[in-house]
């Protein structure tokens, strides 16, 4: 079967350069895209992401989209950091001035700085947060209006199992993947009128990120499988908007925010928070509400629906 195609379409991928960011970068390319390859280059830790290499070093982005024209697709370069609003705004720009709009914004750039949370500095939290969530927020504010004018975009943001679930020596990178959830959310929310998607990608692949950890007894765990699901949020058949999914050893999935039914009572005690626990716990028939068209709402009607409900009773064994 014909893979899905991207002709027409213009990519902005930041943190092209390397990893995961890089297979994305060509597996769109390589099916019709043109690409805006965005990475600064820099160490891991992103101590010298704002720096430029040498004369005579070329840079990730260049590198790659050297790559992708000698296999005949289109794609320019942008070395502009995330991490400030300008930079953002920079690499929006170079798409608009190269290719004339602007229809996916994939946001995989990231660092890591790790440290336990006794022990870390805030220096570490701001770095991190600063290229994962701010750096979200500083691309997808100048696109997001573009793409709503024009009709139509996609918008997909990475988080982490770290952000949905934790992890150890990792607080700043936590905070900043499960933050990038709220704002794919409401992107998806207020784009839904206007033919904007947003969702998240959840990826694990063992890429330069994954210095440091023993990965010998690890499956596959290549770029390769986890870019045809970004690519496909990124694609004008995608059909889900406000969703997660899981990319991560071959296994694709979706995530969600679940809740128990919860538990009903007119007035509540301390005391009766401890012995209702169980039932307030019981997640054998969880509750999803779907951020679009309105979760938040949706939420809400259930919760008071609850409470009405309650009260009718008290009331008719009054």
């Amino acid at each position: 079967m014909a893979d899905l195609r991207f002709d027409g379409r213009v990519a902005v991928v930041t943190g092209a350069g390397r990893g995961l960011g890089r297979s994305y970068a060509h597996l769109l390319a390589a099916q019709g895209a043109k690409v805006v390859v965005n990475d600064p280059g820099g160490t891991l830790s992103g101590d010298d992401n704002i720096s430029r290499p040498p004369p005579d070093d070329e840079a990730p982005a260049d590198q790659v989209v050297a790559e992708i024209v000698a296999a005949g697709g289109q794609a320019i370069a942008s070395t502009d950091s995330v991490a400030t609003a300008d930079g953002g705004r920079a690499i929006i720009d170079a798409a608009l001035e190269a290719f004339g709009r602007i229809d996916i914004l994939v946001h995989n750039a990231g660092i890591v700085r790790r440290g336990s949370l006794r022990e870390m500095s805030y220096d570490d939290f701001e770095a991190v947060v600063d290229v994962h969530l701010r750096g979200a927020f500083h691309v997808v504010r100048p696109a997001f209006p573009v793409m709503c004018d024009a009709g139509y975009g996609r918008i997909v943001l990475t988080s982490s199992i770290g952000g949905l679930y934790g992890n150890h020596d990792v607080a700043n990178y936590a905070v900043a993947k499960a933050g990038i959830v709220g704002l794919s959310n409401v992107a998806a929310i207020e784009g839904a009128a206007h033919g904007v998607m947003s969702n998240v990608i959840v990826p694990a692949a063992v890429t330069r990120m994954a210095e440091g950890i023993d990965t010998s007894a690890y499956p596959p765990m290549g770029a390769e499988l986890v870019a045809p699901v970004a690519a496909w949020l990124s694609h004008e058949s995608c059909s889900i908007t406000g969703e997660m999914l899981i990319a991560l050893a071959g296994r694709v999935a979706r995530a969600v925010v679940a809740e128990s039914p919860g538990v009903y009572r007119s007035a509540w005690s301390i005391a009766d928070v401890g012995a209702h626990i169980d039932a307030i716990r019981d997640m054998t028939k969880p509750l999803v509400f779907p951020v679009v068209p309105d979760g938040h709402a949706d939420h809400i009607r259930y919760s008071f629906a609850m409470a009405q409900r309650g009260m009718v009773e008290v009331a008719g064994h009054g």
